[in-house]
């Protein structure tokens, strides 16, 4: 059985420990809502950008671009080198949120072993290097400062791979954040992008005056891809922190309900143990004095029956 100090001295554990999930909590709500906040004050910019392909498709169906799939070509022909963005965390304490994409990129891995693996992350990179799996390059200290300027940057490079013929399909694994409350490891292809994507929809306004491109339609298209992948990518960087931050808020409430739980526990024992100690205590003394007076009426027993010599 444990001792009061013991128990006590654990108790003072638990509540420094619990000081600190408190303080992570707070620090990674702040965090979520500081990157959503921001998001949404650039979407409207990548939106924008969505529109004016859509614009060009419009006015040309059958326009061609390096970044889409050939009119005539099946998207499963595209065989060949693939290169995965995988995001992750640069800590842990976050739950399955590093784990779920790991899960995703190994599984996406041994399917097609013909692959370039980016990363951007500390706990992705530390896992494939030591499980000997080659990077090709990794994005350092992005994945705690999801900003556009490193999504633009991770961007050019996945497209110099993309342009130079090495790789010829792009994916971003990355952490879907799909309604505050959900989230599951994704993955999406971003190069080469199918027409579907950027079709007209119901409602639309249908292009009437033809709209005028220099030098052409062609390379006003691939003008713009370069800032839609970056877009697309700061949003994935974005999502996956948002992801990440919602996942340790969980996983420190949940350590904060345990500790409470401990904390409980704890208080019974030690009020059980510290009566027991009481009883304990209480028991000594009324048995040292039981023992005291059943002594000394022994004493007088035997005083009284002592009577000396007697007479005759």
């Amino acid at each position: 059985m444990a001792t009061l100090k013991e128990i006590k001295n654990h108790t003072d554990s638990i509540r420094e420990t619990q000081k600190i999930t408190n303080a992570m909590y707070l620090i990674a709500s702040a965090k979520l809502r500081r990157a959503k906040s921001e998001f949404e004050r650039t979407k409207p910019y990548f939106m924008a950008l969505k529109s004016e392909i859509k614009r060009i498709f419009r006015t040309d169906a059958r326009v061609e671009s390096r970044y889409f799939y050939p009119l005539e070509t099946n998207a499963k022909k595209l065989d060949g080198t693939y290169a995965y963005l995988v995001i992750t965390a640069d800590k842990g304490l976050a739950g399955a949120y590093n784990q779920n994409v790991i899960k995703e990129a190994a599984r996406l891995l041994s399917e097609h072993r013909d692959a370039k693996l980016f990363v951007v992350g500390e706990y992705g990179r530390q896992y494939f290097l030591s499980h000997g799996i080659s990077i090709e390059q990794s994005f350092h200290y992005t994945a705690q400062n999801p900003i556009f300027d490193r999504a633009r940057e991770i961007g050019s490079a996945l497209l110099d791979f993309y342009d130079r013929g090495e790789v010829q399909k792009l994916f971003v694994l990355y952490t879907d954040f799909e309604n505050g409350f959900v989230s599951k490891a994704k993955t999406t292809r971003i190069l080469p992008f199918h027409r579907a994507d950027f079709a007209s929809h119901e409602g639309e306004k249908a292009v009437t005056v033809p709209f005028e491109f220099q030098p052409s339609i062609t390379a006003v298209l691939d003008n713009i891809i370069p800032s839609y992948v970056a877009g697309f990518i700061y949003s994935a960087l974005v999502d996956s922190f948002c992801c990440e931050q919602n996942a340790r808020m969980t996983a420190m409430d949940s350590a904060n309900r345990n500790a409470e739980e401990i904390l409980e526990a704890l208080s019974r024992e030690y009020n059980q143990t510290r009566q027991k100690i009481i009883t304990q205590e209480i028991t000594e003394i009324a048995s040292g004095a039981k023992y005291q007076t059943m002594k000394k009426q022994k004493k007088e027993a035997s005083d009284d029956g002592y009577t000396g010599i007697s007479e005759r």
